[in-house]
């Protein structure tokens, strides 16, 4: 259909049963309405959804001059499309890029109110907030802000690209929309009319309104989906939204610029989340921390010792933390304390842990941080550990924790919104001896584990940390086979040794805490840990003659 705006027509698509709420989708810079295919294609089911070439793209008008491209022209052409396809209802709006750009000035219009249901933005903020973030970070040049403003201008360098005549328009039609396209991944580069049209878009706005901003605000409520990859818009350019959207929900998605054309799929489940949401519906899980910014975080072996000192502390941070261990009681012990829940789970049963992973997800959603930590201790020389030893040991120090980091791996990629995974090893890992050579090769194993997985879920934006704490006084030393031996009398031995020792477990849960955020791929904990560290790196001839003395033999 067409809608006429003014002296300009534009082309409008529908999709869907006109009777279910509409959903329209605005589209950003070089791009058509054809961007939106995927999203559309996922959403045609519960929704009616609208499409449209904004003016100057696509089989719209290509006005001529630049002052038909302001922002005022462009939020009443979403107007008159919006009263044209949903006379009787507001829209939930969704844009990308310079849609987003024109949706805000949308929203922040006095019309909004009546014609506007909700606005998911991504990638594109109000030109009035820019300029407004630039004047508070120019008021107050911390180092910080300065930093802020620099990195902001390198990401934005083609807008004075842009304004510059005649060679802005050469190079798209000599090809630089391949470029773009083997640049961000995508299946087709943008077509030379709608980046030679479009750059009027920026002619006619940007100083302009960065110069002089108006302070626009909405009631509106305002979801901002976020790419971690984004080369045009940093995060920081997204912090004062606050100031200006009295309802607000922040959200980042793994992708780049073009995330919505690259995963459809999650772009239109958060779409469907926030709508549904504010049509409504109960809020999702991941919506409500999107809203509160808490996290959610799973332990291993949470009932005691590190597990539920790092439940302590995760929950004094403002998250929640859902706490498992073999022993329930024990589990339910830790999440009476700090306000979470409890599951039994016994690390070692690989379906056992795929059935709670998706417990979880449906019950409360994707972890954002799991931390693998459920283990036991075998101690003893090599030729007295039998195969059940080892099985025993394995089975719960490595499979338990390649168990976890598959199962909730597996859920953190699909939901494309990133997270963290903590696995506990040990310095034994790199530290060999002759009386531990079960526990020190399980740990070994994790660590290597962690640092293999760290390389692969990087670009799905989930960081892997390996955890090699020291002597920590906890009570797996009273748990602790010996393979060989007086089992009371070695296990009490070695408690007291530990007990001497005295470093709490709290004291690795706060070194946890610090590595999901900061992101730290292994963290020795304690002196000798870190010696030991070094220690292997620097003389391994010294770590192998060390490894000859028995350690609680």
């Amino acid at each position: 259909m067409r809608v006429e705006s003014g002296d300009v027509s534009l082309a409008v698509y529908e999709h869907g049963d006109p009777a279910n709420p509409t959903v329209l989708l605005i589209h950003g810079y070089p791009d058509d309405h054809a961007m939106w295919d995927g999203v559309v294609d996922a959403l045609i089911s519960r929704y009616h959804v609208v499409t449209y070439d904004v003016r100057g793209a696509g089989d719209s008008s290509h006005p001529r001059a630049v002052s038909q491209y302001r922002l005022e022209h462009l939020a009443n052409d979403f107007f008159a499309v919006a009263d044209a396809v949903s006379p009787a209802k507001p829209v939930h709006v969704v844009a990308h890029d310079w849609g987003s750009i024109q949706g805000w000035e949308a929203v922040t219009d006095p019309r909004a109110p009546a014609r506007v249901a909700s606005y998911t933005t991504i990638s594109g903020p109000s030109l009035d907030h820019i300029g407004m973030w630039i004047r508070r970070r120019m008021a107050k040049p911390s180092p910080r802000h300065v930093g802020q403003l620099l990195n902001q201008q390198l990401h934005s360098w083609y807008i004075l690209f842009f304004h510059t005549p005649v060679v802005s328009e050469l190079v798209w039609r000599l090809g630089a929309g391949k470029v773009v396209a083997r640049i961000e991944g995508l299946k087709h580069a943008p077509r030379v009319k709608n980046a030679v049209h479009g750059m009027k878009l920026y002619r006619a706005n940007i100083f302009q309104r960065v110069r002089a901003p108006r302070e626009r605000s909405t009631d509106v409520p305002v979801q901002v989906i976020a790419p971690t990859g984004d080369r045009y818009v940093t995060p920081a350019l997204l912090e004062d939204l606050h100031l200006w959207a009295s309802r607000l929900w922040r959200r980042k998605v793994i992708g780049r610029h073009w995330v919505a054309t690259a995963k459809p799929g999650v772009i239109a489940r958060m779409v469907d989340e926030f709508v549904s949401h504010v049509s409504g519906s109960p809020a999702t899980h991941a919506l409500e921390r999107a809203k509160s910014g808490r996290s959610l975080v799973v332990i291993t072996g949470a009932g005691s010792g590190i597990g539920r000192a790092t439940a302590q502390e995760f929950a004094a941070q403002g998250d929640f933390v859902i706490a498992t261990d073999i022993d329930l009681a024990t589990a339910r012990e830790t999440a009476d304390q700090i306000g979470g829940v409890a599951y039994q789970l016994d690390v070692a049963d690989e379906a056992a842990v795929n059935d709670l992973a998706n417990r979880i997800a449906a019950e409360h959603g994707v972890p954002d941080v799991v931390v693998n930590n459920a283990g036991i201790a075998v101690a003893g020389p090599f030729m007295d550990t039998s195969t059940k030893d080892w099985q025993r040991v394995l089975d719960v120090n490595l499979l338990g924790v390649i168990h976890g980091c598959q199962a909730f791996g597996r859920l953190m990629i699909d939901a494309a919104e990133g997270g963290h995974i903590v696995n506990i090893s040990s310095a034994a890992a790199y530290t060999p001896t002759r009386s531990l050579p079960a526990y020190a090769s399980s740990k070994a194993a994790v660590l290597m584990l962690s640092e293999c997985l760290r390389a692969e879920l990087a670009p799905q934006g989930i960081g892997v940390s390996a955890i090699c704490p020291g002597i920590v006084n906890t009570p797996i030393t009273r748990a602790t086979t010996f393979v060989s031996g007086n089992q009371e009398q070695l296990r009490e031995r070695t408690a007291r040794a530990y007990q001497r020792r005295n470093f709490p477990a709290s004291g690795v849960a706060r070194e946890i805490v610090a590595a999901v955020r900061s992101n730290r791929a292994v963290v020795p904990v304690t002196i000798e840990a870190k010696a030991g560290l070094w220690g292997s790196r620097l003389t391994p001839g010294v770590m192998r003659r060390l490894a000859r003395i028995g350690v609680g033999q």
